[in-house]
């Protein structure tokens, strides 16, 4: 079976990026690229046929324009189209299953609750068994980013071989460098009436930047030819992240499968992410 990448769609003028992202990110990675389409009611979205067409018009019409735009940017990608009724997070759901990326669109500085179709990006992203990826229209037809690099946040915090695996085989595929960034907060006690202590603060960096080297060695060996940096910001993870992210073509962060009891379904370094990152952002089940 080809592998398949999928792009969830609703009626706002950002599908027609995503769906142009999408496509460029099924071609790299020799995969069929999925336009979906989750009929929930009536879209409410600006932009409609000119007459109704019937039950299937607008839902039919949306899926045309993606389709004409991906040919325009992608000829020749294999590419199939699936109108689905009832719950879109469940259509999104059951998609992520057989596909290695499922790809959304979302509004600039919009909440979280209102990624894709109201609340639907929050559920998705939350729960879907593959990665999902999170494009503003700008970021899909904007300029070239300084370096297209592939930006890695890891926590540090227990294993993390799904996200460090899709994060180097992205670099690998696009050639591009690699940069693991982690952040790590001072201790109470590095803080003192003139400052900060120097010494605490030399410490706690130099034992993180060990770590995170050690965290990465295995996939340095496994993809050699992936150039990659690393580096340990004395801050709050989500601000070092974000930073970290400047100038990058893809962010990737991960999520944890089973989080802990009553935890939220986004936490706050992956929730700042996705609202402040300069450019899409990969959120990589694991764990």
């Amino acid at each position: 079976m080809k592998p398949i990448v999928t792009v969830g769609l609703d009626s706002r003028a950002e599908s027609l990026a995503t769906a142009r992202w999408a496509a460029r990110e099924a071609q790299s990675r020799g995969a069929g690229l999925r336009i979906l389409h989750a009929r929930a009611g009536r879209p409410d979205g600006p932009d409609r046929p000119a007459n109704g067409g019937g039950q299937d018009g607008l839902p039919r019409w949306i899926m045309e324009r993606a389709r004409i735009v991906v040919d325009e940017r992608c000829p020749g990608l294999p590419v199939t189209e699936e109108l689905t009724e009832g719950d879109p997070v469940a259509s999104l759901l059951e998609a992520a299953g057989d596909s290695q990326v499922v790809v959304l669109g979302s509004r600039d500085m919009a909440p979280l609750a209102s990624y894709y179709l109201g609340d639907i990006g929050l559920h998705v992203v939350a729960r879907a068994d593959a990665p999902v990826v999170l494009v503003r229209a700008r970021e899909a037809t904007g300029p070239v980013a300084e370096d297209g690099a592939v930006v890695l946040g890891l926590s540090l915090h227990g294993p993390c071989e799904e996200l460090c695996e899709f994060a180097f085989a992205t670099a690998a595929r696009r050639g591009v460098m690699l940069r693991a960034v982690h952040g790590r907060s001072l201790p109470e006690h590095a803080y003192t009436r003139s400052g900060v202590d120097s010494r605490v603060s030399g410490r706690t960096t130099e034992r993180a930047q060990s770590e995170l080297g050690e965290a990465l060695r295995p996939w340095r060996e496994k993809f050699p030819q992936v150039r990659t940096t690393d580096r340990v910001r004395t801050e709050s993870p989500a601000h070092a992240v974000v930073r970290g992210a400047t100038g990058a073509g893809l962010l990737v962060v991960g999520r944890r499968r089973r989080g802990p009891a009553l935890s939220p379904p986004v936490g706050h370094v992956l929730s700042s992410a996705v609202h402040h990152a300069p450019c899409p952002v990969a959120v990589v089940p694991h764990g």
